[in-house]
Order: C-alpha cells, then sequence, then structure tokens
C-alpha cells in the first residue's frame, strides 16, 4: 500500500511538471537535451521531464520605454529626448535562439538608432517632423530586428527638452512672429479702410447732395441726448449764394 501511494505521488509528480498550459498569445519553444525540438501551440501540452524544458514567449505587442537620451542635433543644439518603441516576436524560435535578451537588445538598439537619426536633423526639423523621424527610427530598428524574430511596429517621441536660454529665444521669436502677422494685418486694413473713403470722397464729388445727406445721418446718429452739442456746418456754396442775393439786394438801394 505505501509502494502504491509512492508510485501514485511519483506519477502525479511526472504529470504535473510534463503539462504545459500555452495561452492562447503566447508561444511555447522546447529544447530537447540542448537542442531545439518544437515549437508548442496554444492549449495542452507535454513534454518530457528532465530531458526537455519549454521557454513561453509572449506573443503580443511590447511597449518598451526608450530613456531619455542627450543627443547633439545637425545644427549643435543639445537636447534631451525619450520615446516609445512597440514590437512583437513574430518567430519565437529565433527570438530565443539567435539573441540572449531581445527585449533588452531593441531598447539597446532603439537609443542608438535615435542618437543616429536625430544627429542628422536640425532642432526646428526635430519640433516640426516629429512623425518623420520616428518612421525613420523605425526602419532602421526594423533592418535588425528582422534578423531576431522581432517586428518593430511604431516608435513614438515623447518629451523634447531643450536649454532654458534657447526656451527663452524661441518664445521671444514666437512673440514677434505673431506681432509681425498682427502688424501686416493690421496695415492691411487701414490699406483696404483708406480705398473704401477714396471711394466715398468720388461719390460725394459727384452727387452734390451725397454730402448733405451724409451730414443728416450724422446728426441723427448722434442720438437726441440732451448732453450731444450739435454744430451744423453750412456748405460753402449756400454762404456764396447768400452773399450774392446780399449784394444784389444792396445795389438796388443804392
Amino acid at each position: 500500500m505505501t509502494m502504491l501511494s509512492v508510485l501514485i505521488a511519483i506519477t502525479i509528480l511526472i504529470l504535473a511538471f510534463s503539462v504545459r498550459i500555452i495561452q492562447q498569445y503566447e508561444t511555447g519553444v522546447v529544447f530537447q537535451l540542448g537542442k531545439y525540438s518544437r515549437t508548442l501551440q496554444p492549449g495542452f501540452n507535454l513534454i518530457i521531464p528532465i530531458v526537455e524544458c519549454a521557454k513561453v514567449i509572449d506573443m503580443r505587442i511590447t511597449t518598451h520605454d526608450i530613456p531619455k537620451q542627450q543627443v547633439i542635433t545637425k545644427d549643435n543644439v543639445p537636447v534631451s529626448i525619450n520615446g516609445v518603441v512597440y514590437f512583437k516576436v513574430m518567430d519565437a524560435q529565433t527570438a530565443v535562439i539567435k539573441v540572449q535578451s531581445y527585449l533588452y537588445a531593441v531598447s539597446q538598439y532603439a537609443q542608438a538608432a535615435l542618437r543616429d537619426v536625430i544627429g542628422c536633423m536640425t532642432l526646428d526639423e526635430l519640433l516640426s517632423e516629429r512623425q518623420k523621424i520616428g518612421d525613420e527610427i523605425e526602419n532602421v530598428i526594423q533592418k535588425e530586428a528582422e534578423n531576431w524574430g522581432l517586428q518593430v511596429t511604431a516608435i513614438k517621441l515623447q518629451d523634447v527638452d531643450m536649454p532654458e536660454d534657447l526656451k527663452r529665444i524661441m518664445s521671444r521669436q514666437a512673440a514677434a512672429e505673431r506681432e509681425k502677422r498682427a502688424t501686416i494685418t493690421k496695415a492691411e486694413g487701414d490699406k483696404l479702410a483708406a480705398f473704401n473713403l477714396a471711394e466715398a470722397a468720388k461719390t460725394m464729388a459727384l452727387s452734390p447732395g451725397a454730402m448733405q445727406l451724409r451730414t443728416l445721418q450724422t446728426i441723427d446718429g448722434l442720438g437726441p441726448s440732451a448732453s450731444n452739442t450739435v454744430v451744423l456746418a453750412v456748405p460753402i456754396d449756400i454762404i456764396e449764394a447768400v452773399k450774392g442775393f446780399t449784394a444784389k439786394i444792396t445795389e438796388k438801394k443804392s
């Protein structure tokens, strides 16, 4: 009875070490006496204890931070920049056999690629073309990652930190640019207003009663408030007519 119990215990122990449950998003790489044997698919799998061992690989997209790097741009501006690399394992066997730690390898290669790509760009290009920079870094990493059984899906740049004095200069430059646009807009408005006034003056010159109508509109716009003092300017032609009429009367009397 004791021997039977021992055999049952040993059998249960062997089964426990033999069973491998692989999740849907995983792949198992089996080595038999140190040599690649087969790949385990998701679900229930059995391996030979002691003789075989399995390394489970996550096949989902992995997100890994690119630590902040000190980089000198093409126009000799020191900047600190970090990012994120997104990749996934496409060939579990190659990822396990060809590289000791694919996660560490991708991280280091991404840092080197980030420095190389940004070092060939100016500060203005860095600030305005982040997507282009990310695509170039992705292409550089992907060429090497294919040899490791990996696929880089995206590279995203996060923070770009510049020296404080450069930030102040850029702030003044942006303010000057906004003031320049405001001055141009105001000048264009003044030009248009002057053109309209000139056209209005021509219209009034061609219409003798236009000035009087404009004067009446202005008076009407003042409102009925008692605090408003209105001074009426009599047109010069009316004054001349009155003077002529007065002179004729004087001549007749004399």
